[in-house]
């Protein structure tokens, strides 16, 4: 899958250096359910866990993220397809040098699009620590809607945390894209 920029693909056993490289930053994992550093041994364990598996199966797939003129891991994408392949979570993970440049955002929309209009889901998720502000902007401006805040939800490295719940109907997508 790619955009103008950005190529979006199965994980390899080569892209464990780079993943186990912008995973280990502790700003990078500061809102994620995994503990800095990522050692390489699990990273390569990440890396080979991801390339098998079918994007299409229900459960959690992970996209690798390059840059088109400029081959290297630039971060990661996950969706979770439900049993009934009706609706699916995403995530995102990127390193530190390339945020801030549009490339998560590039690629969750991409994402957003292939699920909901290319594979006809009704739904899309997703939640974000509520310290996250760059992630919540970002679902914001791919066209997630914040459908809910909880309150100290979630017991993550020593602390209570807020979470935020986005959702985006494919009613909703195709409707702004005939707007714009």
């Amino acid at each position: 899958m790619e955009t103008a920029r950005l190529v979006l693909r199965a994980f390899t056993p080569a892209d464990a250096p780079a993943l186990a490289a912008y995973r280990s930053d502790p700003e990078v994992s500061r809102y994620q359910s995994w503990e800095a550093p990522v050692p390489m041994e699990e990273a390569e364990r990440l890396a080979a866990t991801f390339s098998a598996g079918d994007p299409r199966d229900p459960g959690w797939f992970q996209y690798a993220v390059e840059r088109r003129l400029a081959p290297g891991l630039v971060g990661d994408l996950g969706v979770c397809r439900s049993e009934d392949g009706r609706q699916a979570e995403l995530g995102f993970t990127f390193a530190p040098a390339f945020q801030g440049h549009g490339y998560a955002t590039e690629a969750v929309a991409r994402i957003v699009e292939f699920l909901l209009l290319d594979e006809g889901l009704h739904r899309i998720s997703a939640e974000c620590d509520e310290r996250n502000v760059r992630s919540a902007k970002l679902l914001e401006r791919v066209g997630f809607r914040r459908e809910g805040h909880l309150v100290q939800s979630t017991w993550i490295k020593g602390e209570w945390t807020d979470d935020l719940l986005y959702g985006l109907l494919a009613s909703e997508y195709r409707a702004a894209r005939v707007g714009r």
